[in-house]
């Protein structure tokens, strides 16, 4: 099938259109409400505040709040914190058996996992708002102007729940695209948000252009970059090590069942954007102390972990490589994946079904997930050298990067999957009428 089939198709089938109309909707209201203002908050006084400590963990939180931590409005918080409850969750499963175990319940299990998730979730809104509102109480503008026009509990009891609101707010129009529309709601919001900031990085780099800071060349030159480095990523970010599963035949009555022959897709790149998110806290949380405590300490080691150093890359790409290992390992356990294919009479050629398997799983996992690792790393450290080296005029590659490559991907695996559908009908539709 062709592009031009595609759309052909694709204009033919009524759901795939009101899904796709659902996705765009929730995408309009989405930026809509990141120019909300919180109430209590001097807009320019905050937005030169901001701009000083760009290069913090308010600069890279402001990348998955599509510019709402910029504004400060009621959508600030993005939603980072559902995805921190998620991922607290998921990691007190090597803790917790019980929540381990929900995991496996089905769909009942999933939506008790999805109402502790909001819970922690409004908790951990609850306690950022409640951060913010007094470390604004104390900050000012670089011009002297205090950020909170009116200090006190008022304020502080009205920025936690106008955040909180914001946050879950923004939780459920992802639920409602999920639901209604196309690709998971949580991860097309970052990706609405990260897209935004595209459209001013061109407009700044045509001005370049102009202006003859940039020649045709140079223009080129970024744009054939571009290409490149996108072309890697999905592909790295589509690649797979298939290891083939054989089922043995088993008499169940007068039914056979098994025998067939598939395969136990491991990818590269298991553990996702999750390795970078931590490192890049983490890194970022030095910096981001120095702003509110004035000891020349931490000032000293907020410069020496300044993005763009050698020091700060290479602790980051380390970080990057362990997190993606440890991650990785919460996820996807060997020993329970070869219990199941055991229970199910499923087994990997040549290799012993139990314990042979779980450490040929373990073993592969290991090497795949090295490359994994060094592949987020570079993609993560190449805007730094881009910039550095290159002059590039805008920041290009990251966690901004993976996620948009990866949450592009997962919506035209969906538009694909729906195209299937409808071809799968229709066949099934003209064998009826010829039978006939």
């Amino acid at each position: 099938m062709n592009g031009r089939e595609s759309l052909l198709n694709l204009a033919n089938i009524p759901e795939l259109k009101r899904r796709i109309f659902y996705l765009f909707l929730g995408l309009a209201i989405y930026r809509f409400a990141v120019h909300i203002p919180t109430p209590g908050i001097n807009g320019e006084a905050f937005l030169s505040l901001f701009k000083q400590a760009s290069g913090t963990l308010f600069g890279f939180l402001d990348i998955f709040s599509g510019g709402a931590l910029r504004r400060f409005s009621v959508c600030a918080l993005g939603v980072m914190p559902y995805i921190s409850a998620s991922i607290i969750l998921q990691l007190m499963t090597v803790v917790y058996p019980s929540i381990k175990a929900l995991y496996k319940e089905g769909p009942e299990g999933k939506r008790k996992l999805a109402y502790y998730t909001r819970y922690l979730t409004v908790l951990i809104c609850l306690i950022q708002g409640f951060g913010i509102s007094l470390g604004l109480e104390r900050m000012t503008a670089p011009n002297g102007i205090p950020i909170v026009n009116e200090p006190g509990w008022l304020f502080r009891i009205t920025t936690m729940i106008s955040l909180t609101a914001g946050t879950m707010f923004l939780v459920w129009l992802g639920e409602q695209i999920t639901e209604h529309g196309i690709g998971n709601g949580i991860s097309i919001i970052i990706f609405a948000g990260i897209v935004g900031g595209i459209f001013p990085a061109i407009s700044r780099t045509l001005k370049f252009v102009q202006t003859g800071e940039f020649s045709i060349f140079s223009l080129l030159f970024i744009l054939f970059l571009i290409t490149g480095i996108l072309s890697f990523t999905c592909f790295m970010e589509l690649a797979q090590r298939r290891i083939p599963v054989h089922y043995a035949r088993r008499q169940v009555g007068r039914q056979v069942i098994g025998g067939q022959a598939t395969y136990l897709p491991l990818k590269v790149n298991t553990a996702g954007v999750i390795p970078p998110i931590f490192a890049s806290s983490f890194l970022m949380f030095p910096a981001t102390i120095a702003n509110f405590i004035p000891f020349e300490y931490f000032k000293k080691v907020a410069s020496f972990l300044s993005p763009g150093a050698v020091v700060y890359e290479s602790i980051f790409a380390i970080l990057i490589i362990f997190f993606c290992y440890f991650y990785t390992a919460v996820i996807f356990n060997p020993k329970d994946v070869a219990n199941n294919l055991k229970k199910w009479g499923g087994f990997i050629p040549g290799i012993r079904p139990g314990k042979a398997t779980e450490e040929f799983l373990d073993k592969v996992l290991n090497r795949i997930t090295l490359i994994g690792a060094l592949y987020i790393a570079f993609i993560c450290i190449l805007p730094s050298f881009l910039i550095t080296k290159f002059n590039f005029p805008f920041y290009f590659g990251g966690t901004s990067l993976l996620i948009v490559v990866g949450v592009a991907l997962d919506v035209m695996g969906h538009i694909e999957a729906h195209l299937l559908t409808r071809q799968y009908e229709t066949f099934i539709k003209q064998s009826k009428i010829k039978i006939k």
